[in-house]
């Protein structure tokens, strides 16, 4: 599999843009974008690497391809870079995630812990300028620091091929301007995917976008989508004070999560105040006044219902980012879902054009954007680069988390694989227990007779830092036994996960 987001660049030649500042080089004025950190390539001297895209394959590609020595420029539309991810996706929604449960924990959790508070209010503007602050910080050190580090040229504009090696960008500050390249890389991501029939205006009907920057709490937010995104801010949203139903078309919540899993993970949302209405389809939205009216049935067919909301948040998946590129100039190859066709080391089918990230195959996961920004550079000056597709964690940031990697049962019995389960609880788990936070299990999958990890699956307090460890086992095909066997400290959650590993062939200690 391949999958996500690079961005394109190469060397400079000025077309037109009378509003921008020049300088001279080798007796040729050319255009200076805003950011650049060193002077940019002449006509006669393309760059090596030119990258379409700054989020997290993009910015990532550009940085590694300028610490192997490669010429590198990174074109970038949005004005800020890191992409979905660090504007208005991964890192905002972690900040509210984060303090929507401190504010949570302080009303309903610390009293019995023996802590006596006050009169506790949500200071909802504080705590936006709170999540801004954070992004401001991450995306603006990529520019100010991380690029002048290394020797990034950064081009802020919107880029179009004008062929394989040339790329024609209109500069976001006015005028235009070409960078040609030996080769590029196309790293756009993805977008959000539009619902048919229902108009996102990121007020009262919002994408994820829209969801991370309402103004006021809602009475009711319905969530179309039980996947990652949906759940995360339905509970960012239900921690804050609004009802929150989840209306999914699947039977379950969590997308590629284990079928075991899932269902623990929605009996704890449950407990928690959201609600859910699975296999059930949208047919519809309409506003009416202040609120909206959503209509949904059996996803089978069956008799229609409305329900009734301020919100309604649109979370159904995202789709990669193609448009403006102007690929057919170049042949480049889209399948029937809009993603970029690449081979195993991610060509496109035109020529010295490489495509990464969201806007190819696989998961829309920041770090396997980032993995796979990296393999692409590395093929480029090594001649080899590397991927695992097997070993990409997944995590849902609510609380508890959960987090994953590998395969699932479901996907090990379509397959006709013969595996053993070892799983653990947390309210058997010392620390778990004295933080008062025991509710989930971690779950090993291994080979039958290998005894070789195959997946990990865990549900509970810090389980996405914890699946660090199961990424890398799976990575070296590590044997549960060479988990249970490796001394982890006490007390700490972690021991969860040891005796997981040796309950799948033998028994666990404390349970």
């Amino acid at each position: 599999m391949f999958t996500r987001t690079p961005m394109s660049s190469n060397l400079l030649r000025p077309l037109t843009n009378p509003s921008s500042s020049h300088s001279l080089s080798r007796g040729l004025i050319r255009t200076v974008p805003l950011g650049s950190s060193r002077g940019l390539a002449t006509a006669n001297e393309p760059y090596d690497v030119a990258i379409i895209g700054g989020g997290p394959a993009g910015y990532v590609a550009a940085i590694k391809s300028a610490q192997l020595g490669l010429k590198t420029v990174c074109v970038e539309k949005r004005g800020s870079l890191g992409g979905t991810c660090l504007n208005v996706g991964c890192i905002p929604s972690k900040a509210m995630l984060n303090n929507s449960h401190i504010y949570h924990q302080t009303q309903h959790d610390l009293k019995k812990r023996g802590i006596d508070v006050g009169d506790v209010k949500l200071n909802l503007p504080a705590m936006l300028a709170a999540k801004e602050s954070s992004v401001k910080t991450l995306t603006g050190g990529i520019e100010t620091y991380l690029f002048k580090k290394y020797g990034v040229d950064y081009i802020k504009g919107a880029a179009s091929f004008a062929s394989p090696s040339k790329i024609d960008v209109s500069l976001t500050e006015g005028g235009d301007t070409q960078v040609e390249a030996k080769n590029v890389i196309i790293a756009t991501g993805s977008e959000v995917t539009p619902f048919p029939g229902i108009e996102i205006d990121e007020k009262k009907i919002v994408s994820s976008t829209g969801a991370l920057d309402l103004t006021e709490v809602p009475k009711k937010m319905v969530v179309i989508g039980g996947g990652i995104i949906g759940l995360e801010l339905g509970s960012v949203w239900s921690r804050l004070g609004a009802e929150v139903t989840v209306v999914e078309y699947l039977g379950a919540v969590g997308a590629g999560m284990d079928g075991e899993v899932g269902k623990q993970f929605q009996k704890i949302l449950a407990k928690q105040g959201l609600k859910f209405k699975l296999n059930t389809k949208v047919m519809g939205a309409e506003k009416d006044g202040d609120n909206i009216k959503l209509k949904v049935e059996a996803a089978k067919g069956g008799k229609e219902e409305t329900l009734d909301c301020d919100v309604v948040l649109v979370a159904i998946g995202r789709r990669p980012v193609t448009q403006g590129l102007n690929l057919e100039a170049i042949g480049v190859e889209l399948d029937k879902r809009g993603r970029i066709v690449i081979d195993d080391q991610f060509n496109t089918s035109a020529k010295g054009v490489k495509a990464v990230g969201d806007v190819t195959f696989g998961p829309m996961l920041a770090h396997k954007a980032e993995e796979e920004g990296i393999a692409a550079v590395e093929i480029i000056k090594h001649g080899h680069g590397h991927v695992n597709y097997d070993a990409i964690p997944s995590v849902v940031y609510t609380h508890p988390e959960v987090a994953w990697v590998g395969k699932n049962e479901e996907e090990l019995k379509a397959a006709g694989v013969n595996y053993k389960i070892g799983k653990f609880p947390f309210a058997a788990n010392s620390r778990a227990k004295t933080n008062q936070d025991a509710d989930g299990f971690v779950k090993f999958i291994v080979e039958k007779d290998t005894d070789q990890v195959l997946g990990c699956h865990i549900i509970g307090p810090n389980a996405g830092e914890m699946i660090a460890s199961a990424t890398l086992a799976i990575e070296y095909r590590a044997s549960a036994e060479d988990i249970a066997r490796t001394c982890h400290a006490h007390p700490t959650l972690s021991e969860a996960f040891k005796e997981a590993a040796l309950s799948s062939y033998d028994q666990p200690i404390n349970f």
